[in-house]
């Protein structure tokens, strides 16, 4: 009975989707999207540019409203639910010409609980210092942010969400603007023991190494094409389904032939 109360637990929904439909103007960008992911499931939210994959985050952490249909995250609306998620976005708009340090830019991720200008006592170093060597970025706490790399400023971004220490972490276009390598340092940090019990949402337009990153894929062009393993799932038709005319692109082309093209 006991197994059985643990196992009920560890597949309790985190994301519930029902129905979801949100309009900007008299445009409907997420039309009827349902699905249901699991905690500690590591997602890829895949689809084309203008897909609705910015949309469906910002839905999901109450930025935009539902024009119809329901998000749950964790049984709660996403108003009341926000202390359960983390978010970087794929546009930080912080200006990294402004003279600030890896330490600060990582101790914004206690705003809610102190300022970021208190992020000297013991307590909030303890949780900026964890979060920075979980990313890999300990040596780098003093270094202001300007002269960090692509990669390195993305694994700031992590570490700041980290610090909140919510049970959802959603990135957006997390792969964008960085090499390969810093997509593995990003994926293998996502893998890490301390953060299997979370649930990582990562959007991408990429649909390359799925299979060997993630658990699931969700498959968005404004509706939900599929949800499931990518293995199964990415299959040609959903392909088509989401990328259209372009999808030619990736046919023959294999989850694990990243970088490889196909004459």
């Amino acid at each position: 009975m006991n197994s059985e109360q643990i196992n009920t637990k560890k597949s309790r929904p985190a994301i519930v989707s029902a129905g979801a439909c949100v309009e900007l103007g008299n445009d409907l960008v997420l039309d009827d999207v349902t699905f249901s992911i699991d905690q500690g499931k590591k997602v890829a939210v895949v689809g084309p540019n203008g897909g609705g994959k910015s949309t469906l985050f910002n839905a999901i952490v109450g930025l935009l409203p539902l024009a119809n249909g329901s998000i749950k995250i964790d049984g709660k609306n996403p108003q009341e639910a926000k202390s359960l998620i983390s978010y970087v976005p794929q546009k930080d708009f912080m200006n990294r010409s402004f003279p600030l340090t890896v330490n600060q830019v990582v101790g914004m991720g206690l705003v809610n609980k102190n300022t970021i200008f208190n992020s000297n006592n013991r307590e909030s170093k303890n949780k900026i210092s964890t979060s920075l060597e979980s990313v890999g970025l300990l040596d780098q706490i003093d270094t202001n942010i300007n002269n960090l790399s692509g990669g390195q400023f993305q694994r700031v971004l992590i570490a700041r969400a980290l610090t909140q220490n919510a049970q959802i972490i959603l990135l957006d276009e997390a792969f964008s603007a960085v090499d390969v390598g810093a997509q593995e340092d990003i994926m293998n940090i996502i893998n890490k023991n301390d953060l299997d019990s979370k649930t990582v949402l990562i959007a991408t337009h990429d649909i390359n190494n799925l299979e060997e990153r993630f658990d699931e894929v969700l498959c968005l062009n404004r509706h939900c094409c599929a949800y499931g393993k990518p293995s199964e799932v990415l299959t040609e038709k959903v392909i088509e389904e989401m990328y259209g005319s372009h999808s030619a692109m990736f046919k023959n082309h294999t989850l694990n032939s990243h970088g490889e093209t196909n004459d």
